[in-house]
């Protein structure tokens, strides 16, 4: 039985985060060195690791994000190996290298406490799409999670000359220097989106990147971990 499970073992750390099949995230904890994460998404974790619900920080940077439903963060700190992962999501591991990303809030398991992040609302979405979309900056010398519903696409905007539309329920995370704006569409409503017939886009232009997932479920960004 070990051989057959030997596939499946943990292997040499390697990086700060790395992914450990499709759908975990391997994170080595060092004194110091805290991480945020979405609340509830450890799965296993060796060696002493502290966990605190809705910390400080948390507290004063995404007040407007916490809800009475939920915490959305915790920070870890400690020594050890953590492992994360959200309900069989695919995995997508970035080391930020001082650049930045703007991360749709439903889709960040997991950064660098160290980071520079702030949160808010999509400008120009709300007024489209009912509730709007929450998202996070991140930026600095770091590393982040994010999930996917399957493999996601990395669509990029090239020279800025076309936009890029992209449904905001299967929208992951874009270059915060693109321009966005909100997009109703009638003629293309039986073909993109779901529910009502108006079909809603968002819309980029610039230079940059929008990372895509296969999925427009939005039950997904409802859900509130206990």
């Amino acid at each position: 039985m070990n051989q057959q499970l030997a596939g499946f073992a943990p292997t040499p750390v390697a990086a700060r985060m790395e992914n450990h099949g499709r759908s975990m995230v391997k994170i080595a904890m060092q004194s110091g060195q805290d991480l945020f994460a979405r609340t509830g998404s450890m799965v296993a974790y060796e060696g002493f690791v502290q966990y605190e619900p809705n910390p400080p920080a948390v507290r004063q940077i995404a007040g407007q994000w916490i809800t009475g439903e939920g915490t959305p963060l915790m920070k870890a700190s400690g020594d050890g190996l953590l492992y994360l992962a959200d309900y069989g999501a695919d995995v997508v591991v970035i080391n930020l290298g001082g650049e930045a990303l703007s991360v749709n809030g439903t889709n960040l398991l997991a950064f660098d406490a160290g980071l520079q992040w702030g949160v808010e609302r999509v400008k120009g979405l709300a007024k489209f799409a009912g509730q709007g979309l929450w998202n996070v900056q991140l930026g600095g010398q770091g590393w982040v999670a994010l999930t996917s519903r399957g493999a996601p696409i990395v669509v990029d905007c090239g020279s800025g000359e076309d936009e890029t539309y992209v449904d905001p329920d299967a929208l992951v995370a874009w270059s915060p220097n693109l321009k966005v704006k909100g997009k109703r569409s009638f003629k293309a409503s039986s073909m993109i989106g779901r529910g009502s017939g108006e079909a809603y886009q968002m819309a980029f232009s610039g230079q940059g990147i929008v990372v895509v997932q296969p999925s427009e479920d939005s039950t997904d960004r409802l859900r509130i971990r206990s």
